[in-house]
């Protein structure tokens, strides 16, 4: 073999090479594209499936045929350290709004503290400032969801004009002198 025969051959072996390598490159190329689409179509699938699930499972679904109105979207805290203060109070400005026509009033809750006992005073307030209020008793350390009839509160004409709707935590009716307690989706029900 002369030297060009050498070159030509070595250039056909290097090439060769060249093209399998390029082609191995590009199927492992196409194989991580499709690996990477199919793992984040999972991860989507399950963060979707897991918030819905979530929802569903600490929130009441409004039924068909109902619709709420939400007062206050997002969670919210009432953060009660009973030294000196007597009560800790997250209230919302309901501006004259009419609720004559809703059903109920619901919530999610929880506290931090699952030693603690709390009871936790739900108060509406109308543009006379007229107040009814009960309280709720089974705050859990877990997120609950609770759905309260309107009626519990007051007469259906009470209901026309409302001030406030105020969540109030008071030194005699929380066992422990501070601690917290979140809100979320307070909302009122048709």
């Amino acid at each position: 073999m002369n030297k060009k025969e050498i070159y030509e051959h070595l250039a056909n072996i290097y090439l060769d090479a060249s093209s399998k390598s390029s082609k191995k490159k590009h199927r492992l190329s196409s194989y991580s594209k499709t690996v990477r689409g199919v793992i984040l179509a999972g991860v989507v699938l399950v963060l979707g499936l897991g918030s819905f699930t979530t929802y569903s499972h600490f929130h009441n679904l409004v039924l068909p045929g109902q619709s709420a109105l939400f007062l206050y979207q997002g969670p919210t805290k009432i953060n009660f350290n009973f030294d000196p203060a007597t009560k800790e109070t997250f209230s919302l400005n309901l501006k004259q709004l009419n609720l004559s026509k809703y059903k109920s009033l619901a919530f999610s809750i929880r506290k931090t503290n699952s030693k603690d006992i709390i009871s936790l005073r739900v108060e509406f307030t109308n543009r006379f400032n007229e107040r009814s209020e009960i309280y709720l008793n089974d705050i859990s350390h877990k997120w609950t969801d609770h759905k309260i009839n309107l009626s519990r509160f007051g007469r259906k004409e009470y209901w026309t004009q409302m001030k406030e709707l105020a969540f109030c935590i008071e030194e005699w009716n929380a066992r422990e002198k501070s601690g917290i307690v979140y809100l979320d989706n307070i909302r009122v029900i048709k």
